[in-house]
């Protein structure tokens, strides 16, 4: 789906005629620079981060560290409450926008990050450290581009934000319901916690402190929780900033293809392992008023949330959640609910890849109200080099203007900011109307068996065609580890694993030893690729299931190979679901969308061909003259894709095979511009 950009609020804005928001005071008009199709923001740009990063209204904050909140069922919630405060300390009377961060890392984690951020001189000499350092094109560059993301704001968006509070906000940080110091039992996104985060607004809205206006705000699972807040459509909730958040978390992390993710286990421990962990800022009082038998009580109940279900649907398929199941049904944001404006930021490669343009073509608004913002990163780096010379506003940055204008009623031009705003893989950030970008339209290259002299470093070396292969032939692939040193590594550790070197960030051809490989002739001239698209195959097994992974890659003309995006499937979840999937509008199918349930599994015949359509991540990149696109194949891409175990029982000593058949043809279906012809 196409969104455009509507300009005649731009137009009401340089006439100075777009009224005030009811209630709310009368704003001074906004006569910058419209940055239309300037990812930088321009002008407009350059007072946002003057306004963060100059003097603010108060000079210092007070933060009250053992707030209760009891919710309707009994269950006290523990937050943080952070104010403005005078140069005495004395709290602001003053009441302000409130802005919300719900989270399961505990507030105690949080604190350190922010006492380590603001101690008098390690704080400056990291901020400094993240700035100025920079390592491109040396071993350490992908240790650089995550150290960078402190610079980027993020943290101020996860974490405390004084800078935000002292220009006039209160900050509220919670933990969810079983995490941290909350009691309760962690329901990871369950509607109980949706509840939750209704009633902590309705709270807040209620406190003297507050004048009545509520933002959420978060990365990763806080983002997601203020997209499921937001489509209960509470009062008082004006606008929200999610930093990777997630629409459909079945598809994106935790049974990709119908195949688990070796992300969650780990990241559940970790919330598991922190839940222990006391608050030291209440925990003496907390002792003293009972509150530690009862927090300790809960957690005695349910020790690792989970852990015991996720272990035994890996090892018997009989847990829901190994499918497509209700109880996602019930944690997948409803996007197209959501009704106040909304400011979503992803990366082509973080682990909610398929959210990062999701969230934004769902959002039934108009552009302006909803900005979308992709950069070219992992979910660990999100931010590294924004605030560049060509790059978007820092995060803190973009957070502070998207309140101001929809909390403050602050006529500061960031609704003309984007609202599509891509780091373009191959290429540089743009701004612009809508995704996919204008200009595309649908190809389909064929698989073929032809070699194009350029992987002999692969198991076969083939073509992308403008026609199918002249005769039937099959070609074998075996399942390998190779997947360990690769872009599919660094994407299911959320970016860490780049700090290891390039073969797991910027170059496949490691990867590539173990895969089918198939390669178009070079370019001409520039040529975008922008949207969703679809690769079918025609493949066999020996075996009754099979495992398959595909990456889409851009070939320099030194023969470097990088990931634009990626994919997999099992054979036996190949059932598609015609009414959810997306199209052209010559009927060619863009976005596979599979069932993923146990019932709608299809057996797998031994050695018989099958099509499946794999669905890749939708993405936004740039083939430079003298580059090539390219499809590798694989029988499996470990730890990214992990298969269960009855599933490894059905595909034991299997044998996999592509079948390039005339007949029934493996093709990629795409959208791009005319050079790839």
């Amino acid at each position: 789906m196409t969104y455009q950009l509507d300009t005649t609020g731009l137009k009401r804005a340089l006439r100075g005629t777009e009224q005030p928001q009811p209630g709310r005071t009368t704003a001074t008009p906004h006569f910058g620079a419209l940055p239309l199709g300037d990812p930088t923001g321009g002008a407009d740009a350059i007072r946002w981060r003057e306004q963060v990063d100059g003097a603010q209204l108060y000079p210092r904050v007070v933060i009250d560290r053992d707030v209760s909140i009891e919710m309707s069922d009994g269950i006290t919630l523990r937050a943080t409450v952070i104010r403005p405060a005078n140069r005495f300390g004395q709290t602001v009377l003053t009441p302000y926008p409130a802005i919300v961060n719900i989270n399961p890392y505990n507030r105690a984690a949080i604190d350190f990050l922010d006492q380590t951020l603001h101690a008098p001189v390690l704080g400056k000499a990291l901020h400094s450290a993240s700035r100025s350092i920079d390592a491109k094109g040396t071993a350490l560059e992908g240790l650089t581009t995550l150290t960078q993301t402190l610079a980027g704001g993020v943290f101020d968006v996860f974490g405390i934000n004084r800078n935000l509070v002292r220009s006039g906000y209160v900050q509220i940080i919670v933990d969810v319901r079983g995490t941290g110091a909350s009691h309760g039992k962690w329901q990871i996104l369950g509607a109980r916690e949706q509840q939750d985060s209704v009633e902590i607004i309705d709270w807040v809205t209620a406190q003297d402190w507050c004048d009545g206006a509520v933002g959420l705000a978060g990365w990763s699972y806080s983002a997601i929780n203020s997209l499921q807040a937001a489509d209960k459509q509470p009062k008082g909730l004006k606008a929200v900033f999610a930093v990777e958040g997630c629409d459909d978390i079945v598809r994106d992390i935790y049974i990709t293809g119908g195949m688990p993710s070796a992300f969650i286990p780990a990241w559940l421990s970790v919330v598991n392992l922190l839940k222990w962990v006391p608050n030291p800022a209440c925990v003496v009082r907390d002792l003293v008023r009972g509150d530690t038998l009862r927090w300790a009580r809960d957690r005695v109940k349910s020790p690792a949330t989970e852990i015991g279900s996720l272990l035994w649907g890996f090892l018997t398929a009989r847990d829901d959640r190994i499918f497509d199941d209700p109880y996602f049904d019930e944690r997948d944001p409803k996007v197209d609910r959501i009704e106040v404006p909304t400011f979503t930021v992803g990366a082509w490669h973080d682990l909610f890849g398929r959210s990062a343009t999701g969230v934004y073509e769902r959002l039934d608004m108009e552009p302006g109200r909803k900005q979308m913002v992709v950069g070219d990163g992992y979910h660990f780096d999100v931010g590294s080099g924004y605030g560049g010379q060509f790059a978007p506003p820092r995060l803190d940055v973009l957070e502070r203007a998207w309140f101001d204008r929809w909390l403050k009623n602050q006529r500061n031009g960031v609704e003309y900011y984007g609202p599509v705003t891509m780091l373009q893989q191959g290429g540089a950030w743009t701004s612009g109307p809508s995704f996919p970008r204008a200009g595309v339209r649908t190809h389909r290259l064929y698989l073929v068996d032809e070699s194009s002299a350029t992987a002999d470093h692969a198991v076969h070396d083939g073509s992308l065609s403008l026609t199918p292969n002249a005769d039937v032939s099959s070609l074998h692939i075996h399942p390998d580890v190779r997947g360990l040193r690769s872009r599919d590594m660094s994407q299911v550790t959320a970016g860490a694993t780049i700090a290891l070197g390039n073969s797991y960030s910027r170059d496949a051809r490691y990867q590539e030893g173990g895969a089918l490989s198939f390669t178009s002739a070079p370019v001409t001239e520039s040529t975008p690729i922008s949207g969703a698209m679809n690769l079918r195959l025609n493949v066999a097994t020996t075996a009754h299931e099979a495992i398959w992974a595909v990456t889409v890659n851009d070939v320099a003309p030194d023969g470097t190979s990088t990931v634009l995006t990626n994919g997999a499937l099992s054979s036996s979840n190949r059932a598609l679901d015609k009414s959810m999937s997306t199209y052209s509008d010559d009927g060619h199918l863009l976005r596979a969308h599979h069932f993923l349930s146990r019932k709608r599994k299809l057996p797998v015949p031994a050695d018989e061909p099958v099509r499946i359509d794999v669905d890749l991540v939708p993405t936004d990149a740039v083939l430079e003259p003298g580059h090539r696109l390219r499809v590798d194949v694989y029988a499996a891409s470990f730890p990214r894709y992990l298969t269960v175990v009855p599933d490894l029982i059905k595909a034991r000593g299997r044998r996999q095979r592509l079948v390039l058949d005339p007949e029934h043809p493996s093709y990629l279906t795409f959208l791009g511009g005319d050079g790839i012809d």
